[in-house]
């Protein structure tokens, strides 16, 4: 089994990444091969006019073995997701927007079918979405939503699972008890996972 973790976490001590490791250790009994994605460490460029025209050619003449499909072939051939985003400004941090444009390729990730709707090209059976915010999460529908609909719509991956701790810089919070109560969430959805896949 082939696990993509993509990790879109700016700071080393995150929250969302303690997170995410919790997972990891919850399912470690599958002995899967987990690709670890740092997108900090990936400077992977946003899309402007040039590479974007030239991406779209490529992509017309069915021209995947350039490097810039690097990222959506790993995507798409992978059995399960996991990304690890905190919650910024209603939504998560641009890296992970910038490598949502280097995956969401037609021809790799999706394709039209003859009504002209995405249909998904994925392996992945499963993603899980993992996210931390200091304040209220005030909308799942911009950060974790958006990533859902792309999964679904676009990508072919039905089964989204999704993982939150909220309000964790609130005055007079109680920072383990928010924390604990997140990682017996992944704790259940770890052990569901197991039974999924083994």
């Amino acid at each position: 089994m082939n696990i993509l973790y993509i990790d879109a976490s700016v700071r080393p001590d995150s929250r969302t990444k303690i997170l995410a490791h919790h997972f990891f250790k919850g399912i470690e009994e599958l002995n899967a091969n987990v690709k670890e994605l740092y997108l900090t460490k990936e400077c992977i460029p946003p899309l402007n006019r040039e590479s974007l025209e030239h991406r779209t050619q490529m992509c017309e003449e069915g021209n995947f073995d350039e490097p810039i499909f690097h990222y959506a072939k790993e995507y798409a051939d992978a059995d399960m997701i996991v990304i690890a985003a905190p919650y910024w400004d209603l939504s998560f941090p641009a890296i992970l927007k910038t490598y949502i444009e280097a995956v969401n390729v037609v021809g790799i990730t999706f394709k039209y079918n003859d009504e002209g709707a995405p249909a998904g090209l994925c392996n992945a059976k499963k993603l899980v979405y993992i996210t931390t915010a200091g304040g209220k999460i005030i909308s799942d529908d911009y950060g974790f939503g958006y990533v859902k609909e792309l999964a679904q719509k676009f990508h072919g991956i039905k089964d989204v699972e999704y993982i939150k701790a909220e309000e964790l810089d609130i005055i007079g919070a109680d920072i383990d008890d928010i924390i604990q109560k997140a990682e017996k969430k992944i704790d259940k959805l770890a052990q569901h996972i197991i039974k999924e896949f083994k």
